[in-house]
């Protein structure tokens, strides 16, 4: 039995980092997982950024609100699901990435979640487990799954390399580098192609 685990930012979604960066006009919040491989240090450092500037939890949301999927990734996830069971793993947060989820259909989400103050500063993140991506598809393959993984950034590279096949989506030419072996897709449509002939 065969499961696709796709990332959601990069993916399905823009990078809700980079919009906010931009509606905030903090440049530095542009940095994302294809920059930076430790997504704990990256998280610590958005906070310090966040706290710093006086943004929290409302300032974020009101952002996400006005983002959609990409272009093409709701027919693409749909006609993904009638073909395979799909599930979205993720290293964003349930208070960002719900909004998104609806739009996309409603597909299952595997993520973390926030530490909020009653003010709405954000504090801290809770992670659902140690190295999330790469422990879910390891505990599905436990359970009788071939997993296959899509995703675009460093934090995607453990679950992808350790499944049944394994893509790049519009990832950073530093990453198509380091990962020659690993074929890598710039439309949903060269994707779902490349998933259905490992089905």
């Amino acid at each position: 039995m065969n499961i696709v685990c796709l990332d959601m930012e990069g993916v399905l979604t823009p990078e809700i980092w980079i919009e906010f960066s931009k509606v905030s006009g903090i440049p530095e919040l542009s940095r994302t997982t294809r920059d930076e491989p430790d997504y704990d240090k990256l998280m610590r450092w958005r906070i310090g950024i966040l706290k710093e500037r006086g943004f929290g939890i409302r300032e974020i949301q009101n952002v996400i609100a006005r983002i959609d999927p990409l272009p093409g990734a709701r027919e693409f996830l749909d006609e993904l699901r009638k073909r395979t069971q799909t599930i979205i793993l993720s290293d964003t947060f349930e208070e960002f990435a719900f909004p998104l989820i609806e739009k996309l259909g409603m597909p299952t989400i595997f993520c973390n979640s926030l530490e909020i103050t009653e003010n709405g500063e954000i504090t801290g993140i809770r992670m659902r487990c140690k190295e999330s991506k790469l422990t879910t598809v390891k505990a599905l393959q436990s359970i009788g799954f071939d997993t296959i993984a899509v995703g675009d950034s460093y934090n995607d590279l453990g679950m992808i390399l350790n499944s049944k096949a394994g893509f790049l989506f519009r990832t950073t030419p530093a990453i198509r580098k380091e990962y020659p072996m690993l074929k890598a897709f710039e439309t949903h449509e060269e994707l779902l192609d490349a998933i259905c002939q490992v089905l």
